[in-house]
C-alpha cells in the first residue's frame, strides 16, 4: 500500500497537482493504525490510503486541506481514552479521539505543492540574476526575452523590458490571472507607465495590482541587489496570500457525541433535529445520536 501511495504521489507531482501526505509516526495501543501507514489527501478532499478509523480520517482530511492552503506541515495527535497526551509541545495539534476504545495516534501531515511559476519578460543583468535566484529558490522559470508569452494562473510576473515594450507586456500580464505583476523601473517613470496603461483602457482594479518599481525598498543598487529585493517581495506576497487564504473557523461544527471538530462542507454524516443540523465524524457517532437525540442536543451547536 505504501508503494502505491508513493507512486501516486510521484504521478501527481509530475502533473503539478497539489496534495498532502499523511504518515503515522507513533501509536499507542489499542489502535488499528501502525507507524508508517500513509494516506494521501487530494485537493478535492478525497483520500487514498489508510491511517486509522473514522475518527482519524476527518481530522487528517481537514488538516490536509488546510496545509494545502497555507503551505505548512503540521503534526497531529489524536488522543483516545487512556492515551498519552502530548502535553504542551510546540507545534502539536491535539484532538480527542473517543470513537474507539482508546490509544493515541500521532500523524505528520505534509503539503506537496507544485513549483510556482516565475515569468520574466525582457532581458538584461537584473533578469539574468533573478532567473538564477528564482531557480535556486524552487520556482519554475519562464523566460520571454522578446515578447509576452502565455502566463499560467497564479504566476509571478516581472517585466524587465527597459522601455522597449513596457506597456504591451504589462497590459498582457495585468489581463491574466497572475498573482503578482511588477515592473523594473524608476519611481518617476512608473507614474508615466501607469498613465499610459490607463489610456490603453486597463481597468483601475487591474492597475492596482501592478507593483512599480518592483522589489522591496532595501536600498538596492546593483543588478544582483535589485534581483534580491524583487525575489524577497515575491516570497512576501506568496506567504501573505497563503495566510489570508486559510479556511474560516465558522466552517467547523462539533460532533455532539464525541466532541470532535467536523468540517461542515465535507461532512458525510449529519442529522437534523428541530431544524438544527448536527454533524458527525463517522457512522458510529451518528447512530448513537439518532437512537436518542435528546441526550446530545444541548451539547453542540449545529
Amino acid at each position: 500500500m505504501a508503494d502505491d501511495i508513493l507512486g501516486l504521489a510521484h504521478a501527481l507531482s509530475e502533473a503539478g497537482e497539489p496534495f498532502a501526505l499523511a504518515t503515522v509516526v507513533r501509536c499507542e495501543r489499542p489502535t488499528s493504525a501502525k507507524p508508517g501507514a500513509k494516506a494521501l489527501v487530494r485537493r478535492d478532499g478525497t483520500v487514498v490510503g489508510w491511517i486509522g478509523g473514522s475518527c482519524a480520517e476527518p481530522v487528517v482530511i481537514r488538516e490536509g486541506l488546510r496545509a494545502l492552503q497555507d503551505g505548512r506541515p503540521r503534526f497531529i495527535a489524536l488522543v483516545g481514552e487512556g492515551g498519552s497526551r502530548p502535553g504542551n509541545r510546540d507545534g502539536v495539534l491535539e484532538y480527542p479521539m473517543t470513537c474507539h476504545s482508546g490509544g493515541t495516534i500521532e500523524i505528520f501531515v505534509e503539503p506537496v505543492l507544485p513549483k510556482p511559476d516565475l515569468v520574466l519578460v525582457g532581458r538584461g543583468p537584473v533578469a539574468e540574476s533573478l532567473a538564477g535566484l528564482g531557480e535556486a529558490a524552487g520556482f519554475t522559470m519562464m523566460l520571454a526575452p522578446e515578447s509576452p508569452l502565455h502566463i499560467p494562473p497564479g504566476a509571478f510576473v516581472v517585466v524587465v523590458t527597459h522601455g522597449t515594450f513596457d506597456e504591451e507586456a504589462l497590459q498582457h500580464a495585468l489581463q491574466s490571472d497572475a498573482r503578482y505583476v511588477s515592473l523594473v523601473t524608476s519611481r518617476r517613470r512608473a507614474g508615466a507607465i501607469i498613465d499610459a496603461l490607463r489610456d490603453r483602457g486597463v481597468p483601475e482594479d487591474r492597475l492596482r495590482r501592478l507593483k512599480a518599481p518592483a522589489g522591496l525598498d532595501i536600498g538596492a543598487v546593483t543588478p544582483d541587489e535589485i534581483a534580491i529585493s524583487i525575489l524577497a517581495e515575491i516570497v512576501q506576497v506568496s506567504r501573505n496570500q497563503m495566510v489570508q487564504s486559510g479556511p474560516p473557523t465558522d466552517t467547523l461544527a462539533m460532533d455532539p457525541v464525541c466532541g470532535m471538530a467536523v468540517e461542515i462542507a465535507s461532512a458525510k454524516y449529519r442529522s437534523n433535529v428541530s431544524d438544527r443540523d448536527f454533524y458527525f465524524c463517522g457512522p458510529g457517532c451518528k447512530r448513537e445520536f439518532d437512537q436518542d437525540p435528546t441526550r446530545f442536543t444541548g451539547t453542540a451547536a449545529g
